[in-house]
């Protein structure tokens, strides 16, 4: 109970400040939701979408699970993506790696970590996908950043891909989907130069971001 107790004051306090700097905050927020943003990454503690990049509560709409993975045999995943796009009409999604992933770095080496094993399956997929890219980094450490942004890279096809991000761009509703990468050793968010606005050019920006790599470039 102390653990929990700490906590509850601690919300007391972030309450309490919140409302004195904005006596306004909260009722705001309880009226309504409307992001702009969707944020797909990674269940990481160190990995928070708000602070990240410097958004208030409501602003931004959050999907995590390991290794920042869509899966569209996932409902939970697709759940999130179609009630983002068609009810709250989000603009962008951000699919949001990070550097040093735990996930990634199991998937790469072939550690086992229990049932997360299933889930890690679909990081391996993208490592036997791009094995010609990962065999020209010698440094290990090099080698599983690079599985980051190559997964980050694959995960954007992925939501390009649903049946939700198709209709809206046949629908002609504006929806951006970037990949980005985040580090945890100096805090900054870096465009992956993967962003895609139509079911027109998504092949050839994933084309282009593969290409990137497969020449040994970053």
């Amino acid at each position: 109970m102390e653990a929990l107790n700490r906590l509850i004051a601690q919300n007391r306090q972030w309450s309490n400040s919140i409302t004195e700097q904005d006596p306004g905050f909260f009722k705001r927020l309880s009226e309504q939701q409307t992001p702009e943003y969707l944020w797909i990454g990674c269940s990481d503690s160190r990995v928070s979408a708000n602070q990240i990049v410097g958004l208030q509560p409501g602003e931004v709409f959050v999907h995590r699970n390991i290794a920042n993975v869509v899966d569209p045999s996932d409902l939970n995943c697709s759940s999130v993506i179609q009630f983002a796009v068609d009810v709250l009409k989000v603009r962008h999604i951000l699919v949001v790696g990070h550097y040093g992933c735990g996930g990634v770095k199991a998937a790469l080496h072939c550690q086992r970590v229990g049932l997360a094993d299933k889930w890690l399956r679909h990081v391996e997929a993208v490592k036997d996908l791009h094995q010609n890219c990962l065999c020209n980094v010698d440094d290990t450490e090099a080698r599983e950043d690079r599985l980051c942004e190559l997964n980050v890279i694959e995960q954007v096809a992925h939501v390009c891909a649903t049946e939700t991000v198709q209709n809206a761009w046949a629908r002609d509703q504006f929806l951006m989907i970037h990949g980005c990468i985040y580090g945890l050793k100096d805090g900054l968010l870096q465009d992956m130069e993967i962003n895609v606005a139509s079911a027109e050019e998504a092949p050839t920006v994933y084309a282009s971001a593969v290409a990137r790599y497969q020449s040994g470039g970053s």
